[in-house]
């Protein structure tokens, strides 16, 4: 198991010449920043000729690890010892008893690196010094840097052991995260161009599902469609100016044109027909209107469906030929149903309803009297009759172009979107050459990047779980 060996500067009490005054706490800082660490492994060294009580690495030790599982005592110096003393009682655990043993060492003094003198002949004249030395002869086997050693490394791999279930939970966890993430970005893309050209249409069929839920409602969006027929369109025909087209000034004027230098004899039928014309006129407005306003949502949800699309993400390119294909198909759309209902307007005016205008009472004036004078028919009255005929009859036109609309807008734009949306883009599709096919599949560099890594990771992650397997087996 890899390890990394800290040694951290001892603490100081005050900042000598040359160091900022912060220089006490940002030591004090840096220490804890590792000390604090659960899975740190503290060294608490002091020199044993220094009080144990005045241990500035046993203090801090104590407050990061109070049960002492993660400290191990370490004594220095016992060779600079003054004449008479000894350490037994620390190394014993009399004078400060920790969980772990405490571990004397001698390390080489500035006069031995000086010399040259190696590590392999340090290591020897510390054995013989515990081996010699009365104090500590007894002792001699769990001391030195040697023991120190052996006792960290076994404690690490007990430590190991005692959390390897911990790991293995982990490392899967891990893993099927991984995994899930490199289903989410999707797997390299193949160079066959037969199956390059099945991704892409699996891709298509993907984003007009997510298109198909936002129309149907299984997403939001297609109810603002409906909004369009239910209250854009009535109220555009509200607020059409019939008043104004109606007015007695204009009723007069109109029919005063429409019988040139004749006056009609029974009725100014060619009056009433340029005043509904007129009006009926006025209807193309809210049509055009209708079928701009629900353009425009659809243009709204095919934006929306290609970014829901999770398959999509991966391929800006790709995504960018259905979003243009996807809104040349809804202008055709567009200018299909714009036709279509236009002509249902024209058809309101270029034939009228004859049996309306039979229905209506017979105009008798003057008590009854069918030898009028045409003086007579030029009334006050008999021009706001006209009008009051007039404004029923385009009442009746539209109701009838409310709910005639709405029924061309959903066959020419709704229909034709849900059902044949892509069909002009399948049939250029099926004329590419492999290379523009793997163009149209050329992936993010950022989303290629970031499936490399997380293969990478996969399989460090699966090598791990193979290791501690062994390890698991072999306890």
């Amino acid at each position: 198991v890899d390890l990394t060996l800290i040694d951290l500067p001892g603490l100081t009490k005050v900042a000598v010449e040359g160091q900022p005054e912060s220089i006490v706490k940002d030591i004090e800082n840096m220490v804890r920043s590792y000390v604090e660490k659960p899975n740190c492994i503290i060294l608490a060294i002091t020199p044993a000729n220094q009080d144990i009580a005045t241990s500035d690495a046993i203090k801090l030790s104590r407050e990061v690890d109070p049960t002492g599982e993660r400290t191990f005592g370490v004594l220095t110096k016992l060779d600079l010892m003054d004449k008479g003393t000894n350490a037994t009682d620390v190394l014993e655990g009399r004078a400060y008893s920790l969980q772990h043993p405490w571990v004397g060492i001698v390390n080489r003094s500035q006069a031995d690196i000086n010399k040259n003198v190696d590590m392999i002949a340090a290591r020897r004249q510390e054995c013989e010094f515990f081996a010699t030395n009365p104090d500590y002869r007894h002792l001699a086997g769990r001391m030195g840097s040697e023991y120190l050693a052996k006792l960290l490394s076994k404690h690490l791999e007990s430590v190991i052991k005692a959390r390897i279930p911990g790991i293995i939970s982990l490392v899967n966890r891990s893993i099927d995260e991984l995994e899930e993430e490199l289903n989410h970005l999707g797997r390299p893309v193949t160079v066959d161009a037969g199956a390059q050209l099945y991704t892409i249409l699996e891709l298509c069929r993907a984003f007009d599902r997510v298109f198909k839920e936002h129309l149907d409602g299984g997403r939001p969006g297609g109810d603002r469609i409906y909004g369009v027929f239910d209250n854009q369109l009535p109220s555009a025909l509200r607020k059409l100016p019939l008043d104004r087209h109606l007015s007695l000034q204009n009723i007069r004027k109109l029919v005063s044109e429409a019988d040139g230098y004749q006056p009609h004899l029974i009725a100014p039928e060619h009056g009433y027909r340029r005043l509904i014309d007129g009006a009926i006129n006025y209807f193309r407005g809210p049509a055009e209107a209708s079928v701009d306003a629900v353009h425009f949502i659809l243009k709204e949800l095919v934006r929306r469906a290609i970014g829901e699309t999770q398959e999509l993400k991966r391929f800006p390119t790709l995504q960018a030929e259905i979003a243009s294909a996807a809104n040349d198909a809804l202008e055709r759309f567009r200018e299909d149903s714009k036709k279509t209902t236009l002509r249902l307007v024209d058809m309101e005016s270029s034939y009228l309803t004859v049996d309306f205008f039979r229905k209506l009472p017979m105009e008798v004036e003057k008590g009854g009297n069918p030898t009028a004078t045409n003086a007579d028919r030029y009334t006050e009255g008999h021009f706001r009759r006209i009008g009051s005929n007039v404004s029923s009859y385009v009442l009746m036109v539209s109701e009838t172009l409310r709910t005639s609309i709405p029924k061309a807008v959903v066959y020419c734009q709704v229909r034709e979107a849900k059902w044949s949306l892509l069909d002009h883009f399948y049939t250029q599709l099926g004329k590419k050459e492999a290379k523009q096919l793997a163009q149209l599949l050329d992936e993010d560099p950022a989303l290629m990047e970031r499936r490399q890594k997380c293969a990478k990771r996969l399989e460090l992650y699966k090598s791990a779980r193979d290791e501690i397997d062994l390890v698991s087996w072999a306890r």
